[in-house]
């Protein structure tokens, strides 16, 4: 077995309480999240959002692991009511899926950025846009109404930095329709339960990866959002539980697998980096 827990030998159970059961799995998700309570934790809520979701009870149970092992790996909550990130179904398998929330929070932790905010515009609250510019003007107190007509986000960096975008309703829409097979089936999908918690994701994703700095676990979610993944288990039955080593199946991401090697090789210089540095 190797000893930073990145493979653990299992007879690969086949219920989802088992595998999160497994020693090897609480033993990773201990290194990931820093202490066996938290660890314990982690495992019980990713238990419980399975059991709320009968869709989630029937799907594979290796890609809800691989989906709550990203989220763990990025030390982010998969209880939705926290909006950090989400364990999604989606034709029998389970996938991972950022929240904004969640998006927000790498961002801040990256000790890169001073603010970031973002939020549904009604009408009347977008007074002008400068086109030579392209900044905005909002004002809440203009708002005529509660018509959504369109979504901004900004952020401000610590060095000073700042910039904000806006879509409209219909530029959102086109986005949904042309990247989630689930949103142009007309499925059961976050596009059509939670628009607005999408909405806000898809424009601050679009704002974070054009114009501001992207931390290894920012490149990660980004990379893995609205994935399904799960580990890779080979002849002697040991899984191995890096992300970055993870079967992965695109379902509703602009993402690609060159970008996750990208996101590996990055994190490998800052290990090594940070090995040359103790030496």
């Amino acid at each position: 077995m190797n000893n930073n827990n990145s493979q653990v030998a299992t007879q690969q159970p086949q219920s989802l309480q088992a595998l999160m059961g497994n020693a090897g799995v609480m033993a990773k998700l201990n290194s990931v999240l820093g202490n066996e309570k938290k660890a314990a934790a982690f495992a019980s809520s990713v238990i419980s959002v399975a059991n709320g979701n009968s869709l989630l009870r029937n799907a594979n149970p290796m890609t809800v692991l691989g989906s709550a092992m990203v989220a763990a790996t990025l030390d982010l909550s998969v209880v939705p009511t926290l909006g950090m990130a989400y364990i999604v179904p989606y034709k029998g398998q389970a996938s991972f899926q950022l929240g904004w929330k969640g998006l927000v929070e790498l961002a801040m932790r990256s000790g890169q950025y001073k603010n970031i905010i973002v939020e549904a515009v009604h009408e009347g609250e977008l007074v002008k846009k400068n086109k030579f510019t392209g900044d905005y003007e909002f004002d809440e107190d203009a708002k005529t109404s509660d018509k959504v007509i369109g979504y901004m986000a900004n952020f401000q960096l610590t060095n000073g930095f700042s910039k904000t975008i806006y879509w409209t309703i219909d530029e959102v829409k086109a986005h949904a329709t042309k990247f989630s097979q689930a949103y142009r089936g007309g499925r059961n999908t976050p596009w059509v339960t939670d628009f607005d918690a999408m909405a806000k994701k898809t424009v601050l994703k679009s704002l974070l990866s054009k114009f501001g700095p992207k931390s290894l676990q920012m490149q990660q979610a980004v990379v893995f959002d609205q994935a399904s993944v799960k580990p890779k288990t080979d002849e002697n039955g040991e899984m191995d539980l890096n992300i970055d080593a993870f079967d992965t199946e695109y379902i509703d991401n602009e993402g690609t697998k060159s970008q996750i090697a990208d996101a590996a090789a990055a994190a490998a210089g800052v290990q090594d980096a940070q090995a040359t540095e103790v030496e």
